[in-house]
């Protein structure tokens, strides 16, 4: 899929021959993201879009490429507060149980291993630490990333938005000339009844 063009065989011969390709290119898809995810996303913007012409399909490609963007930008703001998370505990793990130890339960915790994530809680019961404070403090230790991640999300959702803009812009230019136009047909049919009217009389 990855491409907003019309099956070819819509178009009429002689029409076919004139359409120069469009450089749409590939899904800008990062190592190890879901193709199909993208293509799904791709059919269900197109479908309830619609795209009218060239200008409204390439629209519809920059909002699928800018939605799939910010979805991946909250995604590795999610990750960065896990590495932070993970971070956090070690960090407090180390005065506790030294430096090789509280990686490697660090490391368990963060995998969900039972008997890691029960050695955990007892070493912070016992030293009175809270576990809801990892959170806390993991989002401070990566907080200047997240920021960034947040200003990339914020422009790209404006970036989306302004072209949700143009498409509406380009609909009301297109739905006024074509007011225009058949305002224009009318008064043409009008005049040749009327001279038809006359020249009966």
């Amino acid at each position: 899929m990855n491409s907003l063009i019309p099956d070819a065989s819509t178009y009429a011969p002689a029409a076919r021959e004139n359409l120069a390709p469009v450089p749409f290119g590939p899904a800008p898809l990062a190592e190890g993201e879901d193709a199909a995810a993208y293509d799904e996303l791709l059919l269900r913007i197109s479908s309830a879009v619609r795209p009218a012409d060239i200008f409204e399909e390439i629209w519809v490609r920059d909002i699928v490429d800018l939605t799939w963007e910010v979805l991946r930008l909250r995604r590795f703001a999610a990750c960065l507060m896990t590495v932070g998370a993970r971070r956090a505990l070690e960090l407090d793990l180390r005065p506790l149980v030294g430096y090789d130890q509280a990686q490697g339960l660090a490391r368990g915790f963060a995998a969900r291993v039972p008997a890691a994530v029960s050695e955990v809680a007892e070493h912070f019961a016992a030293n009175g630490i809270a576990m809801e404070n990892l959170a806390a403090k993991g989002l401070g230790l990566q907080l200047d990333s997240i920021e960034r991640v947040d200003r990339m999300t914020m422009a790209a959702e404006a970036r989306r938005n302004a072209a949700l803009r143009e498409i509406d812009r380009h609909r009301t230019t297109l739905a006024r000339r074509l007011r225009a136009a058949v305002a224009e047909a009318e008064a043409d049919v009008v005049a040749v009844e009327g001279e038809v009217l006359a020249n009966g009389m």
